[in-house]
């Protein structure tokens, strides 16, 4: 009798369940797609950069010379990484070749990083990224812009024709175009030149010369219609 029982219950339980997901597929819904945009001011560049000489003790000199012009430009020690290491047993001149990367903030002189560095034992200066120290911030910010962009498209919509917008039902998050790597026009052909050379007219190598960089974001949700 038990038994019996058990079974009734379950078989009542399933029903109400299948009953329920049934009026859940059934549910009027409305989907909109909300959009958000945002541009962020860079506030770091990272640099690669290659040093040469023809013998080790050279190159320690041409090394202490890099360290020493970044730190006059206002870049720190512990923002210098060392890279790579190259000898060239083949090589008539420039035998050895050492590489680094060093990070410039908005207190460093990027003309004068630029300018000190216009070297013979300076192989290359590149651009390796340019960021924001609080892009993560940002970006929430803006996918919190575009869930909100959902909201009001689904409440106008509805309005127009006399409902109201319940509670949301689906959110999928879709992202468009982030572009942490911005380069320059200043800085545009001269990326990887193997010698820098200065232009005859004096060019702006400052942050304020730097494009922003652009997040763009957008978030589909289906909203229940009451």
């Amino acid at each position: 009798m038990k038994l019996k029982l058990f079974l009734l219950i379950g078989i009542l339980t399933l029903g109400s369940f299948v009953n329920a997901q049934t009026q859940e597929v059934k549910k009027n819904a409305i989907e909109v797609t909300g959009v958000a945009e945002m541009e962020v001011e860079p506030d770091e560049i990272i640099f690669s950069i290659g040093i040469k000489a023809d013998n080790k003790n050279d190159l320690a000199d041409n090394e202490k010379k890099l360290f020493e012009t970044l730190k006059n430009a206002g870049v720190k020690n512990e923002d210098i990484k060392f890279k790579s290491m190259y000898q060239n047993i083949y090589s008539k001149t420039a035998k050895f070749t050492k590489s680094y990367q060093f990070k410039a903030s908005t207190k460093s002189s990027l003309s004068k990083i630029f300018e000190d560095l216009n070297q013979k034992w300076v192989s290359s200066l590149n651009i390796a990224e340019v960021k924001n120290t609080k892009i993560a911030d940002f970006r929430k910010a803006v996918k919190i812009n575009a869930l909100k962009a959902t909201k009001e498209k689904a409440d106008y919509l509805l309005e127009s024709m006399g409902k109201k917008t319940g509670n949301a039902l689906e959110i999928i998050e879709i992202e468009d175009y982030t572009s942490d790597m911005i380069m320059p026009a200043a800085y545009k052909g001269r990326a990887s030149n193997i010698q820098l050379e200065m232009a005859d007219a004096p060019v702006d190598y400052s942050f304020d010369n730097i494009e922003n960089i652009k997040l763009k974001y957008s978030i589909k949700t289906r909203y229940e219609i009451l």
